[in-house]
């Protein structure tokens, strides 16, 4: 290659650029413990995400844009290594807010290694990408399409639930920032009954997921949002949960480890409009700032 001249040289180097993407989620449907001591959550997709843009430069070193995404820039160099080395430039964007439980941090990665496993040719299955991704952080089930039980600390799929009609989150965010990770590594200990009840929030989830029933799985996400009061309490909860009576709500949803909680709103019900319309207008006149989110298709993201 020295021979070459420069023009050909970079065309020799600049061989082949990826693209990968992944949801985010609104906080979780469900989060506790399970009698055998496993930690795990149920995953609420939202439409919002993150993508990467990976050009692979086999003689060169890696950068990550913007540098302070440093996971995805060992994600990456992990990726490499296993690929046989080389560098590049890793591009990243997301939607989503940054330590507010909707799992920015889960979906950059999930992006991460969809786009440098596409270039690299490197399997990019939600399995494999579990598999990229438990040496790096515990994460949230992102890399698996639809609703899932996802054991978070193990970085581990537990059951796929399916698919939710679409929803429609309207959301307060009582303000600041939580760094998951560190939150998750607080001890909790979490007493046999409470274990039990957890055990059957999930099969109460798994069945009204299944019977596309809202109702149903909004009574399980706001029984989940009120046993998470007493590890990380929203001050906003009693009020969201009153609108949600007022507005015919099936319920409320909580980033369990974040800073927002929402009104769960069937998008396809007779009268969501206007009911959107009174959601938006109470959920204002809380403490916070007001968004509105939309439940991920079903389909996992592409890579190209």
């Amino acid at each position: 290659m020295t021979g070459l001249p420069a023009a050909a040289r970079r065309v020799a180097v600049d061989i082949a650029e990826g693209t990968g993407a992944a949801c985010g989620t609104f906080g979780e449907l469900l989060q506790g413990v399970l009698p055998d001591g496993t930690a795990f959550l149920a995953t609420l997709p939202i439409s919002l995400g993150s993508r990467a843009r990976f050009r692979f430069d086999p003689n060169g070193p890696l950068h990550v844009y913007p540098a302070h995404k440093t996971k995805s820039l060992t994600l990456a160099r992990a990726m490499l290594d296993a690929h046989g080395g080389g560098g590049g430039t890793l591009l990243l964007d997301s939607d989503l807010l940054v330590g507010k439980g909707l799992a920015s941090s889960s979906a950059d990665l999930v992006a991460t290694a969809r786009g440098v496993g596409t270039v690299l040719g490197l399997d990019t299955s939600p399995a494999a990408v579990e598999d990229w991704l438990r040496p790096v952080e515990p994460t949230d089930g992102v890399m698996h399409p639809g609703v899932v039980v996802f054991e978070h600390r193990a970085v581990r799929l537990r059951a796929r639930l399916g698919v939710l009609p679409p929803v429609t989150v309207v959301a307060v965010d009582e303000g600041g920032h939580l760094d998951t990770v560190a939150h998750n590594r607080r001890p909790h200990p979490v007493p046999p009954g409470l274990r039990h009840e957890y055990a059957r929030l999930v099969d109460d989830l798994a069945r009204a997921v299944r019977g596309a029933d809202l109702s149903a799985v909004g009574a399980v996400s706001t029984r989940s949002a009120v046993l998470n009061q007493r590890r990380l309490p929203k001050r906003n909860l009693d009020a969201m949960t009153a609108i949600a009576d007022r507005v015919g709500a099936p319920g409320v949803v909580c980033t369990h480890s974040g800073t927002m909680l929402g009104l769960l709103l069937d998008t396809t019900a007779d009268g969501h409009r206007e009911r959107l319309a009174a959601a938006r207008a109470a959920c204002s006149e809380l403490p916070g700032t007001l968004s509105v989110y939309r439940s991920a298709a079903a389909e996992a993201p592409e890579t190209r």
